[in-house]
């Protein structure tokens, strides 16, 4: 027994975050949008909804404790505002949504004083952004006649990507991609990342989609580009803001936005791949 924990010590050390806790809470996560795309959609639509409220609230609070002036309360109006509206209204209605919300969080700042104004309503407008706008996306692709579909097929360019970089760069990285952002990131974590999500992408867009296995691919590899950038994007947040992780809310991976981070960059990049396919594909 002492063997087997010295073991997993040793992967949690090298993998930077406890595995089995990180699996359950991934596999609990993936079990409840499947749960709520295939039995009611409107539960997913409300599911994605808390969940970036959450990441907000990390990101809200994570500003705060760096000198940066924001206001959750109405930031969150904002962000239920921009899902409700693409939820009901499609495109149009997320914009709408974003330009009224942006609209009232500047007026909001200018109350305040010009004092801090441009930091204070500029880091407003990014939280309002990320998360909440490009989470709009997801609910885009999930309102849509072939949603369930797309939100699987969003799923695995999301999980393959994220598992299968994560493992090769666990067993065989040996060569830091950005050291400066996030050390624990490889090349070879990359390129396994890259094979596999292609594959899986290829296999969804062939028997989901009935699309051919290259249009697969192709998505698969701009997903893969969009995913890694997510999550170099938030890398980037938190050694800004010298943060860890966002949150401790989920076991193994830190806060909701540590686990959202690179589904937020490819749905919006996923959805356009769509709407370009219906209307040349």
């Amino acid at each position: 027994m002492s063997d087997l924990n010295a073991i997993n010590e040793a992967l949690n050390k090298r993998a930077g975050r406890r595995l089995i806790p990180s699996i359950l809470v991934g596999l609990f996560l993936v079990g409840i949008v499947f749960a709520t795309m295939a039995l009611a959609r409107p539960l997913f639509a409300i599911f994605v909804t808390g969940a970036v409220l959450l990441a907000l609230r990390e990101l809200s609070a994570a500003l705060i404790a760096h000198g940066t002036r924001v206001r959750f309360p109405l930031l969150a109006i904002g962000t239920i505002g921009l899902q409700a509206g693409a939820w009901f209204g499609g495109l149009p209605g997320l914009a709408i949504s974003l330009v009224v919300s942006t609209i009232a969080i500047l007026v909001r700042e200018l109350l305040a004083g010009t004092t801090g104004f441009v930091r204070n309503a500029s880091a407003s407008a990014f939280a309002l952004f990320y998360p909440g706008f490009v989470a709009g996306f997801i609910l885009l692709l999930a309102r849509s006649g072939d949603g369930y579909a797309y939100i699987v097929t969003l799923l695995f360019i999301v999980g393959m990507n994220d598992t299968f970089a994560y493992l090769t760069g666990l067993l065989i990285g040996r060569h830091p991609m950005a050291p400066k952002i996030s050390p624990k990131k490889t090349w070879e974590g990359l390129i396994g990342g890259f094979v596999a999500t292609i594959l899986a992408t290829a296999l969804t867009f062939h028997y989901l989609l009935e699309r051919e296995y290259l249009l697969g691919a192709l998505a698969g590899a701009l997903g893969v580009l969009a995913a890694t950038a997510g999550d170099l994007i938030e890398s980037a947040i938190k050694r800004d803001l010298s943060l860890k992780d966002m949150g401790t809310l989920l076991p193994g991976h830190g806060g909701m936005l540590d686990r959202l981070d690179s589904a937020l960059i490819t749905a919006p990049i996923f959805w356009c791949v769509i709407e370009l396919l219906k209307r040349f594909g």
